[in-house]
């Protein structure tokens, strides 16, 4: 009986996958390889998804580590969003979450943190808290908005990407002054615009592009980012967003440096984040990866959320070196 239940559970509750073809979203389709890692991504989330919100607890998820490297991290991203999920409609006790984040998500932990914000998206805001209890690491929080608002611009690209809506004031976290909220959400829509732009660096920079130049720092690194995370362009391609990127290049290099250190902290380091980190940082992705970890703050920021004093260390040192 309560195998069955759980598996009605995930039939409730995972997305249709054809909610992640290129065709069905309407992003651009470069051509069949890109085609294929793209949806490929969107499948294995779901992937994710569907055995969490099946399995009795966030220990019993093991068969994703037999994903190959390539897309392993976006089924743990797929997992922290169920779990989220599952924690925020429940009307009991917030575990899962808690549990996934500590243990089998913690190789992963940057991906899951950015599932919940999937979770969140979906969420009546009134079990927003419910739902991201367990995400509430000072610095990794804002990772929380980035997942938000690549949802949004995935799901609801015309206003969140070709209408350039911008979440102004925005409810979580509650105990943010600074409305650093919105900074995050464009990080996580400059992530989708590389999606919906098909992989294709000129297309991702035009839709940039458009944006008031304000936002086009945190929408370019969001692009370094899923471009040396889950890959799709070439080395031409990738030097064509590395130029078009302009005055915003260290914080491409610093988001190529984040998604290195994901795959580092994983295992799952492959061919295009090699590719990546020596186009947008001129290291390896464990150098890359390692940049990340020294340049963490050693005491709290007073101006602003740690996660932006963290992102901007990082930036610093690529100026400092003249890499841009």
């Amino acid at each position: 009986m309560a195998s069955t239940l759980r598996a009605l559970r995930r039939r409730i509750l995972t997305p249709d996958i054809s909610e992640t073809k290129l065709s069905t979203r309407g992003f651009h389709d470069k051509g069949p390889e890109a085609r294929f890692l793209l949806e490929s991504v969107g499948r294995t989330f779901l992937a994710g998804f569907a055995r969490a919100a099946e399995s009795q607890g966030p220990d019993d998820i093991t068969t994703l580590d037999a994903i190959e490297p390539q897309y392993r991290g976006f089924a743990y991203e797929g997992a922290g969003m169920a779990y989220a999920l599952m924690d925020g409609l429940s009307l009991g006790p917030a575990r899962r979450t808690a549990r996934f984040l500590s243990g089998a998500g913690d190789r992963h932990i940057y991906m899951a943190y950015v599932g919940v914000g999937w979770a969140m998206a979906r969420l009546p805001r009134m079990r927003w808290a419910k739902a991201s209890a367990a995400a509430g690491d000072p610095l990794l929080r804002w990772l929380v908005l980035d997942g938000y608002g690549f949802h949004q611009a995935y799901f609801h690209t015309a206003r969140y990407v070709r209408d350039q809506h911008e979440e102004a004031a925005f409810p979580w976290p509650a105990d943010d002054p600074t409305g650093y909220a919105h900074h995050a959400i464009d990080q996580g829509i400059g992530r989708a615009v590389w999606f919906v732009a098909g992989s294709s660096a000129t297309l991702a920079c035009d839709l940039i592009d458009r944006f008031p130049e304000r936002r086009r720092r945190d929408l370019y690194s969001g692009a370094g980012l899923a471009a040396t995370y889950a890959g799709g362009g070439d080395e031409g391609e990738l030097r064509t967003l590395w130029n078009r990127a302009g005055q915003h290049r260290p914080w491409v290099s610093q988001a190529s440096a984040f998604a290195a250190q994901a795959r580092v902290r994983a295992g799952l380091v492959v061919g295009h984040t090699v590719l990546a980190t020596g186009v947008f940082c001129d290291l390896t992705p464990e150098e890359a990866g390692a940049l990340t970890d020294t340049a963490v703050p050693d005491h709290p920021a007073s101006t602003g959320p740690t996660y932006e004093m963290w992102r901007n260390n990082v930036a610093d040192v690529f100026i400092q070196r003249g890499w841009y």
